[in-house]
């Protein structure tokens, strides 16, 4: 058997593997700098839509309802209209019975004429000289007591005749013929249904943003494929009680009715309102306090570069940066009260 002397030089392949070992044991150990280099969590600098979103759902309502109510008692002798029927103002939708007002009518015209006569026959026997000033003021007086006497029972005779206040729909009738109803009973429900709305309870944080006039879009539950545009059309002057909730109206368009929209339905608003849609954003949470301002640790080879920047609105986790930084930039994503300029550091998370 052949054996190597000791101070013979060893086979190519023996140096080969002892170089190989020893590179692989370099890649293991990296340098003691950068062993000490502190890990740290970055974030790339770069937009974001920060639009403050809006979304409410409410009842789709008529803008005026109309609860038509009965001005006098009697039993109603016909009713000429039903649910769902358009009229005009001052159409008749039902007559009570009021004979018994008729006919005191017809006993105070009586008594006016009576009281006319006298009056013009005191006026002549004035002419005459033979009335004195006395008989014809009284004369006057009865003649304007039996007027007023007629125009009363003229006002209780029309009590009976129910007519339409103004062009709308009948969305409720409460009476049949032969009912008897009392004085204030509501009769009728009425409302114009080409105007309506929406009466959304909207915080005060949002409420800032919504002006009269701003167009939001609609969306119904009941009918998923339509897309209506509802106009702003007031804001109510204060907050609702311990809520705090300010009622925004939305007006519909007056074609909805006609597209199948009716009163009851749910609808929704899905708005960007105060809207920012490119953003330079950071993190919150990786803006540090200055005396006179505010500061990021902008990452550059490695080390932390304080770098001053002007913030703006903060939004969730996101905080608006106005200038001072550029997109693409790698800041420092954690708090950086910790940390120090020109501190080394060595990226273990990278959010984007």
């Amino acid at each position: 058997m052949l054996r190597y002397k000791s101070d013979s030089p060893r086979p190519l392949s023996a140096l080969l593997a002892l170089a190989l070992l020893v590179g692989c044991q370099q890649e293991a150990d990296p340098p003691q700098a950068k062993r000490d280099a502190t890990p740290v969590a970055a974030h790339q600098v770069n937009t974001r839509d920060l639009s403050r979103p809006l979304r409410l759902a409410a009842t789709v309502e008529p803008r005026a309802l109309i609860s038509l109510a009965a001005r006098t008692e009697g039993t109603v002798k016909s009713v000429a209209v039903e649910e769902g029927d358009r009229v005009k103002a001052g159409q008749l939708l039902a007559q009570l019975d009021v004979a018994e007002a008729a006919a005191e009518l017809a006993r105070s015209e009586a008594q006016m004429a009576s009281a006319k006569l006298d009056f013009e026959r005191a006026i002549e026997l004035r002419r005459r000289g033979v009335a004195t000033q006395i008989e014809y003021q009284a004369a006057d007086v009865a003649l304007q007591v039996a007027r007023s006497q007629r125009d009363l029972w003229l006002s209780r005779v029309a009590y009976g005749r129910i007519e339409a206040p103004q062009a709308s729909t009948i969305i409720a009738r409460h009476i049949e013929t032969g009912e008897a109803v009392e004085i204030q009973s509501t009769l009728f429900e009425l409302a114009d249904l080409d105007q309506l709305v929406l009466r959304l309870g909207v915080s005060e944080l949002d409420v800032v943003h919504i002006n009269q006039d701003q167009i939001l879009p609609v969306t119904l539950d009941a009918l998923p494929e339509l897309r209506l545009e509802g106009r702003v059309r007031r804001i109510f002057p204060a907050a609702q009680g311990s809520s705090r909730l300010i009622t925004v109206e939305v007006l519909l368009p007056s074609s909805a009715w006609d597209q199948g929209v009716r009163p009851g339905f749910l609808a929704r608003i899905d708005a960007a309102i105060d809207p920012r849609p490119n953003t330079l954003v950071v993190p919150g949470a990786a803006v540090g306090s200055l005396d006179n301002g505010h500061y990021v640790y902008v990452i550059e080879n490695d080390r932390l570069v304080q770098r001053e920047i002007s913030k703006g609105i903060s939004r969730g986790r996101w905080t608006e940066i106005v200038n001072g930084l550029e997109p693409g930039e790698t800041i420092l994503a954690s708090n950086p009260i910790d940390m120090l300029e020109d501190q080394q550091v060595r990226i273990v998370i990278n959010h984007d």
